[in-house]
């Protein structure tokens, strides 16, 4: 990073075989970092962290800098040749951190909290070193089995109905987790599944119309304190989304859900899809499931909770009040990044019925089969 574009000759502490760049009789010698430097390297940084962690309350938590700050510290094009790492690391405190936001800061107040843990950084480390994807269970067998386990683990722990949970007395259910990024990921998710499950539903009834008219009149719903990114998921899923009015406690209530549902069938719209918030961005308000959710169930609504900010707290027995109700939703996501110390980016979502994902997003390439396929759980499809 740094601009003086050195090469990494004698000072970055040796390492592996050299490499010679092109170019002629001016070509530099760089050097691979070998083991024996990566555990160098790896323990200093080990210690670098500790230490920005432990010192961060000395560390302005707002950057003071401007738009564009970092082009007059960096040259205008990438290295033509590697450089020393002790020249790219001292670039950290030179050219990163003064315009890093310091969210680990106890100083932090802004947006929602986003901690992270020794533990969780630990974990990290091993799986970027593993570095296996996930994609099938064939891909990486221990992958698979790990976030099927822990979503057991994590649902039972916020108490969701088991019907959200891989198995239950030892038996193997339609519904289950899978870690996703975002929860907004998760919302655009378990629309286009509501999506799906609403055009087949309609078909059966009405063959004469075809997908493109059906989703024409799709509608679905949220709170006027929803996350903006249920706007965008029915904006990317090309269907219609109404905000309704929250009450005085910022709470979606029954009656005005029902008068917009009411409203748009007869308009010949068709509800499908309900976005429910426990724990809105805004003022963490929690809307009220216990009102929304025969409605859905009448309507044949797909309910998803977003419970990303909130979620956490349901750990806690005495807070488990506000989830009543969650057992007419088809779906459930929050985030153990903002409050369970798992760095981001880490969103844990569950569905009751697996099979409507799938019918969503499930392809068969040749390449993804294997022998195990159907006895084991594929995430990818």
């Amino acid at each position: 990073m740094n601009p003086n574009l050195r090469g990494g000759g004698g000072g970055g502490g040796g390492g592996g075989p050299p490499v010679h760049s092109g170019g002629g009789g001016n070509a530099e010698t760089i050097h691979n970092m070998d083991f024996a430097e990566y555990r160098k390297r790896g323990k200093e940084m080990v210690d670098y962290i500790a230490d920005y962690l432990e010192n961060i309350r000395s560390r302005r938590v707002f950057p003071n800098v401007q738009p564009g700050y970092m082009r007059d510290l960096v040259s205008d094009s990438a290295p033509q040749d590697g450089e020393d790492w002790d020249a790219i690391f001292a670039d950290v405190e030179r050219v990163i951190m003064p315009g890093v936001t310091h969210w680990q800061s106890p100083y932090m107040h802004a947006y929602f909290p986003a901690l992270n843990s020794f533990p969780s950084l630990l974990g990290d480390m091993l799986a970027d070193a593993i570095n296996c994807l996930g994609f099938t269970w064939a891909s990486s067998p221990a992958c698979t089995e790990l976030e099927t386990i822990v979503m057991d683990w994590l649902g039972k722990m916020i108490g969701l109905p088991q019907e959200f949970l891989h198995s239950t007395s030892n038996k193997m259910s339609d519904g289950g987790g899978v870690i996703q990024t975002t929860a907004s990921e998760a919302t655009f998710v378990a629309l286009l599944a509501a999506r799906t499950e609403a055009i087949r539903r309609v078909r059966q009834i009405r063959p004469d119309l075809d997908d493109a008219e059906i989703n024409s009149r799709l509608v679905g719903y949220c709170s006027d304190q929803a996350h903006s990114s249920v706007e965008k998921a029915g904006l990317i899923g090309l269907v219609k989304l109404r905000l309704v009015n929250s009450d005085a406690q910022m709470s979606l209530r029954g009656e005005a859900f029902r008068s917009a549902v009411e409203a748009d069938v007869a308009d010949g719209l068709i509800p499908f899809f309900l976005c429910a918030t426990l724990g809105t961005t805004g003022a963490c308000a929690f809307d009220n499931l216990m009102e929304l959710g025969p409605i859905c169930q009448e309507e044949n609504i797909w309910m998803h909770l977003d419970a990303a900010y909130a979620g956490s707290a349901f750990i806690c027995p005495e807070y488990r009040s506000y989830l009543q109700g969650a057992e007419y939703a088809q779906s459930f996501a929050f985030n153990p990044s903002k409050w369970l110390m798992v760095h981001f980016d880490c969103t844990a979502m569950w569905v009751k019925n697996s099979r409507a994902l799938h019918r969503t997003f499930c392809v068969d390439p040749l390449y993804l089969r294997h022998e195990k396929s159907g006895d084991a759980i594929d995430y990818m499809v």
